[in-house]
């Protein structure tokens, strides 16, 4: 399934708005209760409220997380997967040996989602805007072992559909990225992945978890991001999906991220501060 062409027809003062509202609220780490405005029925709504967001948000995109979309919403939407900004302020290095604190909003969302993270290579064509995995899988010199901090001010965001997640950065808080993955292009599919909360095994999985793998979801990124006039970058980072499930948390909770013959991932669940 290809990516959907994101370029909307004209900016409204209610996509806007929207977009306002969002930014000002994770800038105060204050919820929404609900969301602030008439919900998205398309992705290609979605991403111009995206879009308005990137523009207010006052850091640099340095990434960006890929989700999937619900199989029940996929014809509907057209699309498989969904895209949300990561910025520079919200990516932790982790090298394994310390506790990273994860930023909830109160009231709002947060999850902790065990992921593989590509790093593109080289800047992309931007001309080209249809991609094989193959053609993704060689746009990528590096991988590592990682950590979504899943985050929205908003607290049904994953109830309300893919098209609302989509217009909020993609519901990302934040990106925990860890060792790299030595001899990725051999061994990824077949490095098994558990995530653990308060101590307690909450799911397993890999890359193989993921519709496609986790190259599908660089591929799709790569088609995404053309289309909308944003062409992956060199050094940009791909956080490429929850292979174990999304598993919501909250401040005072404690995750280990397992990622079985290279390492572990600690983090504490925190009280985000504004910003």
């Amino acid at each position: 399934m290809s990516a959907t062409p994101v370029t909307p027809s004209g900016v409204s003062a209610e996509a806007t708005a929207i977009a306002e509202q969002f930014v000002a609220a994770r800038l105060a780490a204050r919820c929404t209760p609900d969301y602030p405005g008439r919900i998205p029925e398309s992705m290609a709504e979605s991403y111009a409220i995206q879009d308005i967001a990137i523009g207010l948000f006052p850091d640099e995109v340095v990434g960006w997380k890929v989700g999937g979309v619900p199989p029940a919403l996929q014809p509907k939407l057209g699309v498989h997967r969904l895209a949300g900004a990561i910025f520079a302020r919200n990516v932790w290095p982790a090298p394994g040996d310390t506790v990273v604190p994860l930023p909830e909003i109160e009231g709002g969302f947060a999850a902790v989602e065990s992921e593989f993270i590509a790093r593109i290579g080289a800047d992309a064509d931007p001309a080209k805007t249809d991609w094989t995995v193959e053609e993704a899988k060689a746009a990528v010199d590096k991988v590592f072992i990682g950590v979504e901090l899943a985050g929205s001010p908003l607290s049904a965001i994953n109830d309300l559909g893919s098209a609302v997640v989509a217009s909020d950065f993609g519901n990302n808080g934040g990106l925990m990225v860890g060792p790299e993955v030595e001899n990725w292009r051999d061994v990824l599919d077949d490095i098994q992945v558990e995530t653990v909360i308060n101590g307690a095994s909450v799911g397993t999985g890999g890359s193989p978890s993921l519709q496609g793998g986790a190259m599908e979801s660089v591929r799709f990124l790569l088609e995404h991001c053309a289309r909308w006039g944003r062409p992956l970058k060199a050094g940009t980072l791909v956080s490429t999906g929850a292979v174990t499930g999304v598993h919501r948390v909250h401040a005072g909770d404690e995750a280990v991220c397992i990622f079985k013959g290279i390492a572990e991932l600690h983090c504490s669940v925190v009280r985000a501060e504004i910003k």
